[in-house]
């Protein structure tokens, strides 16, 4: 990725530059933006030029920042960049326009600039539901790229920023991991009827089975929950496994239960309070 004023400023004429884009040695990405060579581009190709399309002092940012951070998986089309204001967008971008951005929230990451991890999770807390930002902030825990100091220097410097206070609480305890929007959703049933909290997708060793990471887990009750989706155990292969595992656990002291989103939510709730309420006693 290059862009046209970094070519002028290496010491190349205008007319070099529009020879080099005549036989395509330079391909046009954006106005001023090119690829050398060819376009077959990876994400993070397209991330660059985005932020060099909206030149000096451009940063990516928001959901953009947080997938190339592996902080959260997106789909969305567009590229989220944060430019000073008065700075033009293109088709493709999303431009969010900045008074400043203060020089500890912004760094750069394989080679583009970008929010810090703790300005990609306030600006998360503004715009994302609320299981986004928390799988966000345990996975940052799990990669080790969280720091609870910076964040919070993040916050206090953050001038009536939307996401301030979400972010201040959603960081004022432990956040939980969950894969997709369907484990998400059931942990939240799980808290709204005051069950105890449970651990998430942790690793678990069981005899003459191996390690599996139960979606949600008591283990001072010893029991399991799977919530099942058929994109992900309606094959043969998963069907099988998950029969093997299940016999390991119940082998070995575990209660299993699975619901799937087709369940009636306060059903599921009931049996899992039953069943809790039961193993609590035992």
């Amino acid at each position: 990725m290059v862009s046209r004023s970094q070519l002028l400023a290496l010491g190349l004429s205008r007319g070099a530059v529009e020879h080099w884009l005549s036989v395509g040695r330079l391909q046009l990405l954006f106005r001023g933006v090119y690829s050398v060579g060819h376009t077959a581009l990876r994400a993070e190709g397209r991330r660059l030029a985005a932020v060099l399309a909206c030149g000096p002092g451009a940063v990516l940012s928001h959901r953009s920042a947080a997938s190339h951070w592996g902080l959260l998986r997106t789909n969305q089309t567009r590229i989220d960049v944060t430019a000073p204001r008065g700075r033009h967008g293109a088709p493709g971008i999303r431009l969010h326009r900045s008074r400043s951005l203060d020089a500890h929230d912004t760094t750069h990451h394989e080679g583009i600039p970008i929010t810090s991890v703790s300005r990609t999770l306030l600006d998360l807390a503004a715009t994302a539901r609320p299981s986004e930002l928390e799988r966000a902030l345990a996975q940052a825990e799990r990669l080790q790229l969280y720091d609870h100091r910076a964040t919070e220097g993040t916050i206090a410097r953050a001038n009536g920023h939307r996401g301030t206070q979400i972010l201040a609480q959603a960081t004022s305890r432990t956040p939980k991991w969950t894969q997709n929007e369907w484990e998400a959703e059931f942990l939240d049933l799980i808290r709204e009827a005051g069950l105890p909290e449970p651990e998430t997708n942790d690793a678990l060793y069981v005899p003459d089975y191996g390690h599996c990471e139960p979606d949600y887990h008591w283990p001072q009750h010893r029991v399991i929950v799977e919530t099942d989706g058929f994109e992900t155990h309606g094959t043969r292969h998963a069907f099988r496994n998950d029969r093997a595992k299940d016999a390991a656990l119940t082998a070995y002291g575990y209660r299993v239960l699975r619901f799937t989103r087709d369940d009636e939510p306060a059903l599921a709730i009931k049996r899992l309070r039953t069943v809790l309420a039961r193993r609590g006693s035992a």
